[in-house]
């Protein structure tokens, strides 16, 4: 069953059952390995970085409501 949904969740399993804190040992691992620091390290950095985040926004500006909502009824079919 590898690749599949059910041989990982039997894969899971057996790692769990070997050792409890598999996983979370796994995830220390991982979290004392990062070399670029980052905002772990400087949490002075990510306070600047979230305040900047929560001013500046990536979506573009509305339209104006008056030209965007209204109906286009001149472009009606003469018959």
């Amino acid at each position: 069953m590898a690749g599949t949904k059910a041989g990982g969740l039997k894969a899971a399993q057996k790692n769990i059952s070997k050792d409890p804190n598999f996983y979370a040992k796994i995830g220390a691992k991982g979290g004392k390995n990062g070399r670029t620091g980052g905002f772990a390290a400087n949490p002075q950095l990510a306070r600047v970085a979230g305040a900047k985040g929560g001013r500046i926004s990536r979506r573009t500006k509305k339209a104006d409501d008056a030209t965007a909502a209204a109906p286009q009824a001149d472009v009606a079919l003469a018959a």
